[in-house]
């Protein structure tokens, strides 16, 4: 009769075992994130767009969400034209990598372990790429082109963060 019991009870066990994992293979399923919205991005552009004006520059100015895809492209109108795509390949860069693009120049110089990284599509390694963070989270980047140097676009970029950073902080 212990056998009969076990030979029952046995199967139960285990089907309540995997019931009662089944939960948390559901949770994992699915991720919750912070991104900027449409309004914030845009206020963000013409921050960043003003503070190089305030400075004599005409600049290109993009803001890319936390998966690199282009949310705000400002343009000033004597901005070369090559500055459009720069400043949002420095976004795209600062976001992809997690990193401002400043950071990115010493460390891809030929013969240095991360020189590769300048072969890849898109990436531009050149200061002016500023990662957006919010409650300690990547939520995009600004990318500024047109300023003389990329410390200067930076320093636009990161006033332009300032700006807005007070709607950021949840």
């Amino acid at each position: 009769m212990t056998r009969a019991i076990v030979g029952v009870v046995a199967p139960l066990l285990m089907c309540a075992s995997v019931m009662w994992h089944r939960p948390a293979h559901g949770q994992e399923a699915l991720v919750t994130y912070k991104s900027l919205s449409p309004e914030i991005a845009l206020e963000l552009a013409r921050a960043t767009l003003e503070e190089c004006r305030k400075r004599g520059f005409q600049v290109a100015v993009s803001v890319v969400d936390r998966f690199g895809q282009t949310q705000v492209m400002l343009r000033d109108r004597y901005a070369g034209p090559h500055t459009p795509a720069t400043a949002t390949g420095k976004a795209w860069t600062a976001v992809s990598f997690r990193t401002n693009t400043s950071d990115l120049v010493g460390i891809t110089q030929p013969g240095m372990p991360q020189a590769g990284l300048r072969e890849l599509p898109g990436a531009v390694i050149l200061g002016g790429g500023v990662r957006v963070e919010a409650a300690g989270a990547t939520v995009g980047a600004v990318g500024v082109s047109g300023a003389p140097g990329g410390d200067a676009d930076e320093a636009c970029a990161k006033a332009g963060i300032a700006a807005v950073q007070d709607k950021l902080d949840f």
